[in-house]
């Protein structure tokens, strides 16, 4: 009987060992979720540009942007800190799962925009999808007094008739599709091509630009990381309106350092402009990189998640 009671348990302790191993190998075997991958960037925002990421559904994000002065009058101004600064302030909110929706309003021509970033693909974990693509757009609104404008006509084309100043007339767009890769956890990068339109603009000065841009972060702590940004305006005679390049706008570049925790991001860099709107970037920037050029800047992002 003895015997019986323990061939039986030797038995059983068998079908257990067996049933356990079948487990773990099916476990193995199991094809895994391929996953997006987390943390391209660690803002929205990456300096003067936009990034592939979009923060979590029914998420409220708010973003300051300030730009000193140009650092050419040295210790007179304290190398701009106390010059001409533009500053933004702008909100964005996430309805809907890869979907942004902002709108902002920035010190220089008390421009206010409405913007919108909508993420198409994520790259994920396996390279089943290796890179992630997102689309942008915003428009702005100039908002300064009509005697800001001249004498409030504007000329049509470069010797055609003049007409008085319409509100649309305040109006620039500017789209964008950025490609991004996060090559491992400590480089990611990205790509962009980008169209801006001014409805209105002076004599001799164009009212659309294409352009490129490319921005990356290096992550070199846990929590900070080296970050730039490069924006180029591309001279492309078919879309002028001009027969000669008149003074054309100069590329945007910038660097600086990054701290980021879960809900904060705190950016402080120098780069060649002193605008904060993308369009007036594109189209409107005349600095160089050089001691006359360079200004201080820096970007906080908060979210809040509901």
């Amino acid at each position: 009987m003895e015997m019986k009671k323990n061939i039986i348990f030797i038995a059983l302790l068998s079908f257990i060992s067996v049933f356990t191993y079948a487990q773990d190998e099916a476990t193995e075997n199991k094809e895994v979720k391929d996953y997006p991958v987390s943390a391209t960037f660690e803002s929205g925002s990456l300096i003067d540009a936009q990034t592939v990421v979009i923060p979590d559904k029914k998420t409220l994000e708010m973003v300051i942007q300030h730009k000193f002065g140009t650092i050419e009058n040295g210790h007179s101004n304290l190398w701009g800190l106390y010059g001409s600064s533009n500053i933004r302030i702008g909100l964005n909110y996430v309805p809907c799962k890869n979907v942004q929706i902002g709108a902002g309003i920035t010190k220089r021509y008390m421009a206010s925009d409405v913007n919108l970033k909508w993420t198409v693909l994520q790259q994920t974990r396996k390279n089943t999808i290796p890179v992630s693509v997102a689309l942008y757009g915003n428009i702005g609104f100039d908002g300064r007094s009509i005697d800001a404008f001249e004498s409030g006509m504007v000329r049509e084309a470069y010797s055609g008739p003049t007409y008085h100043y319409r509100f649309t007339d305040r109006m620039s767009y500017f789209s964008q599709i950025i490609v991004a890769r996060k090559f491992n956890d400590w480089f990611s990068l990205q790509a962009a091509a980008s169209f801006t339109h001014y409805n209105a603009v002076p004599e001799l000065y164009d009212h659309d630009k294409v352009g490129v841009h490319f921005n990356g972060r290096i992550k070199v702590t846990p929590q900070g990381s080296l970050i730039f940004n490069y924006d180029q305006p591309l001279k492309i005679k078919k879309i002028s309106e001009n027969r000669e390049w008149t003074n054309p706008p100069r590329p945007n570049i910038a660097f600086g350092y990054e701290i980021s925790t879960g809900t904060h991001a705190f950016q402080i860099y120098m780069a060649s402009t002193t605008s904060i709107l993308p369009q007036e970037n594109m189209m409107w920037n005349r600095n160089e990189f050089n001691k006359k050029g360079l200004a201080l800047g820096f970007v906080i992002t908060r979210l809040w998640a509901y």
